[in-house]
């Protein structure tokens, strides 16, 4: 049976990290450029093309050690799964409405400061393993490879004044609810991860795949307990905790620590 207390959950979630040594031998500083680094690649435009630079999965993964994890029983009935999936299409669905005139003036904006389409698409790995196409406010020049192919980084020059903005204040991941819509993510769930990454997690993180057994989702459990700050084989820990104890309770208590969080600094992060 999935627990009711989130607060239970995530103390599982952390004891199972304890537990696991899962990199708590990691510098405050390696762990600080890795968690930059994790942030900044939901951006970069030309991630499958280029490649991960080997900098980067060394921070991402630091140390050689290889985790295995148990597969997790998924939560949740058909009841659940049912008003879940309501919830998802008539929230984000309103909010598309009510946010269709702000959308419009950040549109307008977009296209006043440089050439090229409004929003682009990410290719994310989501339920069961199915690639789709998640949609951004496009927050970078349009020929950002002509200003340096380079890896993205805080102060990137491909990057937009608006779109640095954006980024700052998450405007850039609005669209996503048209994904919610289309049932591609949940407003709860695992955060999707973009392709080249799930391929190099799982050869360290044997078991990785099996956060999509569910939806992704805008946020998640790891997200409001860390988010940014955690290394992938931590926030793992966080997704399986999610998928075995997933129910109403929990996501609505996430919904409300997600508000709480991008009202904060971290919701900037």
């Amino acid at each position: 049976m999935p627990s009711e207390d989130m607060a239970t959950v995530v103390a599982e979630a952390r004891e199972a990290i304890s537990a696991a040594a899962v990199a708590e031998h990691v510098p405050a500083d390696v762990r600080r450029e890795a968690v930059k680094l994790d942030v900044v690649a939901r951006h970069e435009p030309h991630l499958r093309e280029n490649g991960i630079p080997d900098e980067v999965l060394t921070k991402l993964l630091p140390g050689d050690e290889v985790i295995v994890l148990e597969e997790p029983e998924v939560a949740g009935g058909l009841g659940y799964r049912f008003v879940k999936r309501v919830f998802d299409v008539c929230s984000c669905g309103i909010a598309l409405i009510v946010l269709a005139i702000p959308m419009s003036i950040v549109a307008i904006k977009i296209k006043l400061e440089s050439p090229g389409p409004v929003i682009y698409a990410q290719r994310r790995v989501g339920l069961n393993g199915r690639e789709f196409d998640v949609y951004k406010f496009r927050s970078m020049y349009i020929d950002a490879e002509k200003r340096g192919a380079q890896w993205a980084t805080d102060e990137d020059p491909r990057v937009t004044p608006f779109g640095r903005w954006m980024r700052d204040r998450r405007v850039d991941e609005v669209p996503q609810f048209w994904n919610v819509v289309r049932g591609d993510m949940s407003l709860i769930g695992p955060r999707p991860e973009r392709p080249a990454f799930c391929d190099a997690f799982e050869d360290r993180i044997q078991g990785w795949h099996w956060r999509t057994k569910v939806r992704p989702g805008l946020s998640g459990l790891a997200q409001v307990n860390g988010g940014y700050d955690l290394l992938p084989a931590e926030k793992v820990v966080f997704d399986f905790e999610y998928i075995r104890n997933r129910s109403l309770t929990m996501d609505w208590k996430l919904i409300l620590r997600t508000l709480g969080v991008l009202g904060s600094a971290e919701g900037a992060r």
